[in-house]
């Protein structure tokens, strides 16, 4: 290579940042499930692909049901700690309290589960949900769970319906604030939407969900 060229090849890249390590997850917007398994509690939400403000992205659509969608990804969060995804309701649950069993219901929420394998008192998760009645930011233990499932609260009534949001976690930081402890790697993705214990109805849209290094 010519020295003029070298030359002119620093010139184009100097400042140029590094490619950010993206690892998807749900690959809605390329028409994409792969990997997701549907696991069902009371009846069967449902979840389908479709077009919404010209991009692809996955509808739930609930009546008075509580199933989700999970994929089993083991993810390092020392390489990419991460959690990003776009989220929008439709509509609110209104009137239940959240923090109850009579309550356990949310227009959306995308959860994080460390397995405890064979020992299953000591599978973790923290649940990021979009709120109907519970201020942004709380955070309780999940009214079924107990402490092995904390629920953060990252939409409320502050946010408004039919409006896209994005949303950034680090995960392995949110995970030692909750649980006091350093975890290197969660083994599972989820996302649901859920009505079946206010037996209310709810629609919800997730867009693409990924892990990053920053």
């Amino acid at each position: 290579m010519k020295i003029a060229s070298i030359i002119l090849l620093a010139l184009l890249t100097e400042g140029t940042p590094a490619a950010e390590t993206r690892l998807p997850i749900g690959e809605f917007s390329a028409n994409r499930l792969d990997g997701w398994e549907q696991k069902s509690f009371k009846g069967e939400t449902r979840y389908q692909l479709q077009t919404i403000d010209g991009v692809t992205a996955l509808k739930a659509d609930s009546h008075a049901a509580g199933s989700g969608l999970f994929k089993e990804q083991r993810i390092d969060l020392e390489k990419t700690p991460f959690l990003n995804w776009s989220w929008r309701i439709a509509n609110r649950l209104n009137g239940i309290n959240e923090q109850s069993k009579a309550g356990d219901d949310y227009a959306a929420r995308v959860y994080v589960v460390v397995s405890g394998g064979l020992v299953f008192w000591r599978t973790k998760a923290i649940n990021y949900v979009w709120a109907s009645n519970t201020s942004k930011d709380s955070v309780w233990p999940n009214a079924f769970a107990g402490d092995h499932a904390m629920m953060l609260a990252l939409r409320g009534l502050e946010a408004p319906l039919n409006t896209w949001f994005s949303e950034k976690r680090n995960v392995r930081a949110d995970l030692q604030k909750l649980f006091g402890e350093d975890i290197h790697y969660i083994d599972a993705v989820a996302l649901m939407t859920d009505t079946d214990n206010s037996k209310g109805q709810i629609t919800a849209y997730y867009g693409d969900i990924w892990f990053s290094e920053d």
